[in-house]
């Protein structure tokens, strides 16, 4: 994490705000180091008249980040005290804790006690370190779900998939392939959260019983696919090599804004145009339009599947025996759904229906964009469904102001990815 001092602005300063938010700060979530902020800053991590954030702000701050604590039982505590005196509840505390007896706690016993609130913000933009925090503490929070790696980047961060339920029937959502489509990402990591919480609780998710896609299908997702390149949009990048780099890079497009216009990976390629499915013909079609070197975005690269970002997206697919795949990706409010002449059996009746459920046009993907991609490939090597959603309206990166009738619209084709199969 960033250290910080007043006067900062930026993405770390909106997570320090966040954080003060969570603990019961009446603070405003601008992204300035302000007297505000250091006054309740202050008060929180008992800095004295200092206004920084070190290593030790950090550590007092990161469990609201992350979503939970560890509590060393004491003599005489319960569940219900417990619960009451950590902004947590009972229903919190059983679901995290699943072998522990309510009645036979004991002195040193560590509970692992939820906070009471949801863990994907609105409020903030997203990045690979808060994206690691929120997966932290949905694993806590709901212990049913498993985590894998799917590869790691050009920076080495990880790539963490998700999975959740028992079923035979295998699907496979992922977001963020191109940096500045960020919003993907909570996309993923609410649909993630709020389907963990309605099955601990017994509850529907757009309209569909919990358990019965949690016992139906097996759900995998990989919020972000490109961790360095969100990094980079977002401010989080530190690593001066690699920003130096993307800087270099940039200064030959001029016309396209640094960084909020970067899609590519850190080194300038585009992961979507890496597949194996009509590479050469992607790759004559960006060399026309001047993307013929690492650039912010439409770089082939040198060959398929030469980032790691999308080998790792291509070797996780062919290990697992997926039968519909959602690429998640802004903007537009469309949804891709065919290959060339391939049309899988029901890929257009799907299509269809998650039409309906969001208000998105169901197209073709237009002929200057359509090869390479990941969807594009997974249809051709599998001719099984495979949908890019183009997601919200607007210039990217689109703002966390539209999350939400993004996430409301998107809905009932994340559930539909999985009773669509029948």
């Amino acid at each position: 994490m960033r250290e910080l001092e007043k006067g900062d602005q930026g993405v770390w300063v909106e997570y320090v705000q966040l954080a003060l938010s969570r603990a019961g700060f009446p603070v405003r979530i601008d992204g300035r180091l302000g007297e505000q902020t250091c006054a309740f800053l202050q008060e929180f991590a008992g800095n004295g008249q200092n206004c920084q954030v070190g290593s030790a702000q950090w550590d007092t701050l990161l469990p609201y980040l992350k979503g939970y604590q560890i509590y060393q039982v004491k003599e005489g505590d319960t569940l219900w005290n417990i619960a009451a005196r950590m902004n947590s509840s009972i229903q919190r505390l059983t679901t995290a804790n699943p072998t522990v007896d309510p009645s036979n706690l004991y002195a040193g016993m560590r509970l692992f006690v939820p906070f009471d609130f949801p863990l994907v913000s609105e409020q903030v933009a997203y990045t690979s370190f808060l994206t690691d925090w929120i997966l932290e503490g949905l694993l806590v929070r709901y212990p049913f779900l498993h985590e894998e790696p799917a590869g790691t980047s050009v920076m080495g961060r990880n790539m963490t998939v998700i999975r959740m339920g028992e079923g035979k029937k295998r699907v496979f959502y992922n977001a963020s392939f191109h940096a500045n489509e960020w919003i993907t990402t909570p996309v993923l990591l609410k649909f993630a959260e709020d389907y963990a919480e309605a099955f601990a609780r017994g509850q529907q998710i757009g309209g569909t019983p919990a358990s019965w896609l949690y016992y139906g299908y097996h759900l995998t997702l990989l919020p972000l696919v490109n961790p360095d390149g969100v990094d980079l949009v977002n401010g989080a990048l530190d690593e001066q090599k690699y920003f130096t780099q993307a800087q270099k890079i940039a200064a030959g497009y001029p016309d396209i804004p640094f960084p909020e216009g970067w899609k590519a990976n850190i080194e300038g390629i585009d992961l979507n145009l890496q597949f194996p499915a009509g590479w050469e013909l992607a790759k004559e079609i960006k060399y026309m339009q001047g993307y013929q070197t690492p650039a912010p975005r439409d770089f082939v690269g040198e060959a398929p599947l030469t980032a790691p970002e999308s080998r790792a997206v291509y070797d996780y697919t062919i290990a697992n025996d997926f039968a519909l795949i959602l690429a998640y990706h802004t903007q537009g409010e469309v949804i891709y759904w065919k290959y060339q002449d391939y049309e899988p059996e029901d890929s257009y009746r799907i299509a269809r229906y998650f039409g309906e459920v969001s208000g998105y046009a169901v197209e073709e993907t237009p002929g200057a964009s359509g090869n390479a991609g990941y969807k594009d490939w997974f249809i051709q090597a599998y001719n099984r469904p495979g949908y890019t959603i183009e997601a919200g309206l607007g210039t990217n990166p689109l703002q966390m102001d539209q999350f939400a009738k993004i996430y409301e619209d998107n809905l009932g084709i994340l559930t539909g990815g999985m009773t669509q199969l029948g």
